[in-house]
């Protein structure tokens, strides 16, 4: 007789999973269709064909911040978590099903570059999460608009479009811009609103933005540049002194590029411009006034009328003040008078001379102090060539190291004086258009030769003159000697001692001595200079030509003999 065997939980098992289609009956990890059998408290109940029911929270039948439409009966798409947990319900997700609908269809998007359409419903570090329809994506804060936005709470839960730059399925990461559907809007409304406008059209506008170099005006839905050049022809330091934020505007389209969609905009040009008629209205030459509106390192900026600025160059500023900052002549806001150096109608410039305005200390010296006049002054500074001493007038004169004193020059001389030192000063030459002017001390020496004519100038002392000379000083190299008694000093180099080498010795004079000595020239200060031996070569010269040759037989001595016996007579 057969033995009857009867099934053990194990085939029980096997038996089910058979009916199921397998372990789980290929239902888990799938997206199935199931029907909406009941509505309890916050879950629906769904029905997929297994043994028991899912539950599904109803908040995963609805967009972030809407309510969800679900009703019994409804057929709905959810994603299987498992088929029987511990409690033997079915675990099932309305939300994982949607985020595999929700890839497939954004795959599809990403690959033909088209819109898609997306919620923001968070914050995170970095910028804002977005639902896309059941995948979450991640929304950087510098791609939510063009314009840094201080408030995406009217953003938030709201249906609207964006761009997907980036999407990684295996890593579940999305990225999408905000900014790039609004640049795409803007360029389109930019490109038809431009081809309404025209350079020279006039039109009025709303400022929204102010920056240092302008301000941005909005004509409509597509912004125009309104730089602060030409916002007004007078001077404009910030463009809040001419306009503010949300100001109604006339402006005149300067230039409209269709390529880039940059548009200039001007308000001055609907001004009259007040540089025509510049060149008659202010010749060269004329005197006008005008107030300090800018100060910079090369000079100062002076308005003459709104609109019509001149620029005093540093070298015009000052006839005394050199290498002097223009801030430390001249201050803004300050009225000055100006005077009219150059016109330059086609690039709109105007040169003008503060110095001119105002007398020239040079030429006011020149006129209180001619060639030889006594002056006394200040010792400014010493340099290597020369002293400069401040004289009368707020002027300077050079003092030149071979006209500190006599017979002294270089490095020696100039350690005669200091800084700070007050002396006398002779005017040797003033030159007004150099603005140079030529000092001496030595001249002012006893017996120095006079500065512009005198006793011992080329009037009273000329050269080849024969003068009886004083010695003053006996120098190995010749004698220091005086014109008369209270005339010009002089010199006389050993070797115009005497014709004889005998005659050349210096030591052979006396201080306090007399005797005659032809003037052969004179020095660079116009000290003359003296000659024993050139006096002997022109006597002799002149009896020669007057009482014989010594061709002719006559000894020099019978020449000079008869010289004298004339001269006795006479």
């Amino acid at each position: 007789m057969a033995t009857t065997a009867f099934p053990t939980r194990d085939d029980f098992a096997a038996m089910l999973d058979e009916s199921l289609g397998g372990a789980d009956g290929g239902f888990e990890g799938r997206v199935v269709k199931g029907t909406v059998t009941a509505i309890e408290n916050d879950l629906a109940v769904i029905d997929i064909g297994l043994k028991s029911e899912g539950r599904v929270p109803l908040r995963e039948f609805a967009m972030p911040g809407q309510k969800a439409d679900i009703n019994v009966g409804d057929e709905v798409e959810v994603y299987v978590d498992r088929v029987e947990n511990a409690n033997g319900e079915t675990m099932l997700s309305r939300d994982r099903a949607r985020r595999e609908a929700a890839w497939d269809r954004l795959e599809e998007e990403f690959n033909k570059e088209a819109r898609v359409e997306g919620v923001i419903f968070g914050r995170v570090k970095g910028g804002f999460t977005v639902d896309l329809g059941g995948a979450v994506a991640f929304l950087p804060g510098s791609q939510v608009d063009i314009r840094p936005v201080r408030d995406v709470g009217p953003l938030m839960d709201l249906p609207q479009p964006f761009q997907i730059l980036k999407m990684d399925r295996r890593r579940g990461n999305i990225v999408v811009s905000r900014r790039a559907i609004l640049e795409e809007t803007r360029a389109e409304q930019r490109s038809g609103l431009i081809l309404n406008l025209e350079e020279g059209q006039i039109i009025e506008g709303a400022v929204k933005n102010i920056t240092d170099y302008g301000a941005f005006v909005d004509l409509g839905g597509i912004d125009g540049l309104l730089h602060v050049t030409d916002m007004s022809y007078k001077r404009v330091n910030h463009p809040s002194e001419v306009i503010n934020i949300g100001d109604t505007v006339r402006v005149q389209i300067i230039r409209i590029n269709r390529d880039t969609q940059r548009i200039s905009l001007g308000m001055k040009q609907l001004e009259s411009d007040p540089w025509e008629g510049v060149a008659a209205k202010y010749p060269v030459g004329a005197k006008l006034s005008g107030v300090v509106t800018n100060i910079t390192d090369y000079g100062a900026f002076v308005e003459l009328e709104a609109g019509i600025e001149g620029l005093v160059h540093v070298s015009e500023m000052s006839w005394v003040k050199k290498n002097v900052h223009p801030g430390k002549i001249v201050s803004t806001s300050q009225e000055v008078d100006v005077i009219v150096l150059e016109v330059d109608s086609d690039k709109r410039r105007i040169s003008l001379g503060l110095k001119q305005a105002q007398s020239n200390p040079w030429g006011a010296f020149a006129d209180d102090h001619p060639v030889g006049s006594v002056v006394e002054g200040e010792v400014k500074n010493a340099t290597e060539f020369g002293l400069f001493v401040g004289l009368p007038g707020d002027v300077d004169g050079m003092v030149h190291m071979s006209d500190i004193a006599w017979g002294i020059s270089g490095e020696e001389a100039l350690h005669l004086h200091r800084k700070g030192e007050a002396v006398q000063v002779v005017v040797l030459d003033v030159d007004v258009e150099k603005e140079r002017i030529s000092l001496g001390i030595k001249q002012l020496e006893k017996g120095a030769p006079a500065v512009g004519g005198g006793t011992a100038a080329a009037g009273s002392v000329k050269k080849n003159d024969v003068i009886t000379v004083t010695v003053l000083e006996v120098r190995d190299n010749g004698l220091e000697v005086q014109a008369g008694d209270d005339g010009a000093t002089g010199f006389i180099k050993r070797a115009d001692l005497g014709r004889d080498r005998d005659e050349q010795r210096a030591e052979r004079y006396q201080v306090g001595q007399k005797f005659d000595a032809m003037v052969i020239g004179f020095d660079r200060s116009k000290k003359p200079n003296f000659s024993v031996k050139a006096m002997q070569i022109a006597e002799e010269k002149q009896a020669v030509a007057q009482y014989g040759s010594s061709d002719s037989g006559a000894s020099l001595g019978d020449i000079l003999g008869e010289a004298l016996k004339a001269g006795k007579k006479d």
